[in-house]
């Protein structure tokens, strides 16, 4: 059996090994049992979360079902982001917390997401060790009676969530009302950010909130930015903001219609906090497919760039390692550590308008801390992700290399999380390396389509 966990739990289609019912409960009861056995935290509940994915809800079953053959205590969030599950998890004392979600996969994917007490992923030890008994086969006797884990629904923690969030943005000071626009791309924060942002004087505009249990990312969210830019350009607004299905990532955007990446991102936040003396060591943790006009803008500031493998379970290690306090990706996967375990979409939007209100910048002003050099990025959808084992990838790599030699770089990598091969080039002639990007990108394809 091949590795389940990769570097966002495990994730595949949903109803097909391992996202059935069958191979989630066992996932889910025997996470429980080691978290048990590892923490001794034997009263206190799990805490379960879902997107708006179809399937969500019978894993959902299968997966609180495992938890109370255990004898654990099933807490239901029902439809709430990923971040909130680790938050609740780590506030309220959870033994642990588990989320269903495929994030920005397509919606026929889905994917289980489990976490420790502390709010953090579950270590590679446990994974390797639930992958181990559920290798092993067969089942053990759990509790009888009275001692029979309950299923619980609890739909008001989440407001516990928001309010720390609340907090973040800070109040609203006597200027002019902020307009913002939102995409929540039909998932798990379609049914909170709307009323969350408007009850803290924003004036709203969203769009992604009518989830029907298909349309998750569907022409809508942080990789289908189109769907914000075509808001944001009827009529004026701040800022906007593109969720992704499970709201651990977020994409920002001017009133001029700028996308404001993970990049941007990380420059605007790391700047203002050094400017506040809330930097620990002038530094940050992102990876290898960070813009170089990042580490240029960072350079000049000052403040010092840690690079990590891409997946956000790499900057978070990094970050516990480095004792930074700011990390994250491109994707728009923003780790706070001042605030939070994981990436949390809300949690940004948050602080990108903390910093607005407290610098008086736009966001258009605030982006100009750095200047991305072109990068072109493709996707190419395969059959069989190891490139590596082809040589005539290999040598189409080191061609591409050669050409862009003291002038730019190449990065080729598979996804962790779908069947995909990521090629990404920048350098200073944007059609130039469009054409390298998309040679390499035929021969990809012809040798693993």
């Amino acid at each position: 059996m091949g590795r389940l966990f990769g570097t966002d739990g495990v994730r595949g289609v949903a109803n097909q090994y391992p996202l059935n019912g069958e191979t989630a409960f066992r996932i889910a009861q025997l996470a429980t049992r080691h978290l048990l056995d590892n923490h001794k935290k034997h009263q206190r509940p799990m805490f379960i979360g879902k997107d708006t994915r179809l399937s969500s809800d019978f894993l959902e079953h299968a997966v609180a079902a495992g938890v109370a053959s255990v004898g654990a205590e099933a807490r239901l969030l029902g439809v709430v982001p990923t971040p909130a599950v680790a938050y609740l998890t780590r506030e309220l004392q959870g033994m642990g917390g588990i989320m269903i979600s495929a994030s920005h996969n397509p919606f026929p994917d889905n994917g289980i997401k489990i976490f420790s007490p502390d709010g953090y992923k579950i270590p590679d030890a446990m994974e390797e060790a639930i992958e181990a008994d559920l290798a092993a086969g067969g089942t053990t006797d759990g509790p009888t009676g009275k001692d029979v884990g309950r299923i619980v629904p609890d739909t008001a923690s989440v407001s516990f969530w928001l309010s720390s969030l609340a907090k973040v943005v800070g109040e609203a000071p006597s200027t002019r009302r902020l307009k913002v626009a939102i995409d929540c791309a039909n998932g798990a924060l379609a049914p909170w950010a709307p009323k969350f942002f408007a009850d803290l004087g924003f004036s709203v505009d969203a769009i992604g909130i009518t989830p029907n249990g298909t349309n998750i990312n569907d022409r809508v969210g942080s990789t289908h930015i189109q769907a914000l830019a075509q808001v944001m350009a009827r009529e004026h607004f701040d800022i906007g903001f593109a969720f992704d299905g499970d709201a651990d990532r977020v994409i920002a955007m001017t009133t001029q219609g700028d996308v404001i990446d993970g990049d941007y991102i990380l420059a605007i936040v790391a700047r203002y906090l050094k400017q506040q003396e809330r930097l620990p060591g002038n530094a940050l943790v992102t990876t290898v497919m960070a813009n170089l006009g990042l580490d240029m803008a960072m350079k000049n500031l000052d403040i010092k760039i840690f690079k990590t493998k891409v997946g956000d379970r790499f900057v978070l290690e990094e970050m516990k390692k480095t004792q930074t306090v700011v990390g994250g990706e491109q994707s728009g996967h923003i780790i706070l550590a001042d605030y939070a375990t994981t990436g949390d979409g809300l949690l940004t939007a948050c602080f990108l308008l903390k910093v607005m209100r407290a610098t008086g910048a736009t966001l258009k002003e605030l982006s100009e801390v750095m200047s991305k050099l072109p990068q072109v990025l493709v996707n190419i959808r395969v059959k069989n992700k190891n490139f590596e084992a082809v040589p005539q990838v290999l040598e189409e790599i080191r061609s591409t290399e050669r050409r862009l030699s003291g002038r730019g770089r190449l990065l080729v990598r598979p996804s962790g999380t779908e069947n995909l091969v990521r090629v990404m080039a920048e350098g200073p002639d944007e059609k130039e390396i469009r054409h390298l990007v998309d040679g390499l990108a035929k021969v990809i394809s012809a040798h693993l389509c």
